[in-house]
């Protein structure tokens, strides 16, 4: 078994108010914890500090847990909320990002079942193929390489592994070259831990928080989505998209 938390903050650096965006006559932050209802979770928590998001989704009926301000991330969310339930340190807790309203449920029961199956990793997480040669050396497009047991050895905006042998690699590199996905499932053991982690220098470099859990010897697993994994919302052109397929 595992829960879903979904982390909904209020404020956003390129989209203002994101969560409360109105997609076909809903919140954002709705279609997301619907999602997350359909699957096989024990519970669906939304986190937020916000009262407008709070009021919102209690009207639904959700399940809201109220945190602090002063959050740097999601995971340090997550982290306040596994304290306020009481959760013990095998329980296994999905991220589900507050901007992500298509994802597919089977893809988080997929993400949980990473850690159920792997009792040495502390983290699981997604990956799919990249889609063009583009996203490859695109810094918004965070990239994985793993082992061949599907750990994960780094994450990287810059493109890797690095075609150095001109267009005929970078072909052979899209055919094994991964995007992560932002879907993570967390052993509550590791969220307590990882709170206490100094920020790396690698993590700061790229802006990737969970290379402080690599630098800190925590084993991550990365598998293929089991299903595509559509758009996120991270600007005003994405939500347009959203709302377009949500129309369709």
């Amino acid at each position: 078994m595992y829960h879903v938390v979904i982390p909904a903050r209020f404020g956003s650096t390129r989209l203002p108010g994101k969560a409360l965006a109105d997609i076909a006559g809903h919140p954002m932050v709705y279609w997301v914890w619907l999602r997350a209802c359909q699957s096989s979770a024990e519970s669906v928590i939304v986190a937020t500090d916000h009262d407008g998001i709070a009021e919102a989704m209690r009207g639904y009926g959700a399940d809201v847990a109220i945190t602090r301000t002063d959050h740097i991330s999601g995971t340090d969310r997550l982290a306040e909320v596994v304290e306020q339930r009481g959760w013990s340190d095998d329980t296994i807790v999905v991220n589900l990002q507050g901007d992500e309203p298509l994802m597919p449920e089977a893809n988080l029961a997929q993400v949980a079942q990473e850690l159920v199956a792997h009792k040495t990793a502390s983290i699981a997480t997604l990956s799919e193929p990249l889609a063009q040669v583009d996203d490859l050396y695109n810094p918004s497009v965070v990239k994985v390489v793993t082992s061949q047991d599907g750990t994960a050895l780094y994450f990287s905006r810059a493109p890797i592994p690095f075609p150095r042998a001109g267009d005929e690699a970078t072909v052979l590199t899209l055919r094994v070259a991964q995007r992560h996905v932002g879907l993570y499932a967390y052993r509550c053991g590791f969220l307590r831990r990882f709170v206490t982690y100094q920020p790396a220098a690698i993590e700061q470099l790229e802006s990737l928080e969970q290379l402080r859990a690599m630098s800190y010897g925590e084993v991550i697993r990365v598998a293929q989505a089991k299903q595509p994994v559509p758009t996120g919302v991270d600007t005003p052109e994405d939500l347009e998209q959203v709302r377009a397929v949500m129309r369709g």
